[in-house]
């Protein structure tokens, strides 16, 4: 199910991560649930695995926030 907007994001991304790492979150994610259509019960997990290394890329967390590197 790809994201039509950050706003529907789940929750416990969009507590965590600026507003910029929730974009990138998303667009790895539609990507990846695109990507990987044909892995059937898998495909959500690794599209969430997909978008959390796409942040982490980008940002790294220092304590209990997210920031960019």
């Amino acid at each position: 199910m790809p994201y039509a907007s950050v706003e529907a994001l789940p929750d416990s991304v969009r507590a965590h991560l600026p507003r910029h790492a929730q974009e990138i979150y998303r667009a790895a994610f539609n990507r990846a649930w695109s990507d990987y259509a044909d892995r059937g019960a898998l495909r959500e997990e690794i599209a969430h695995k997909v978008a959390w290394a796409a942040v982490k890329h980008r940002y790294r967390k220092d304590e209990d926030r997210w920031v960019e590197r």
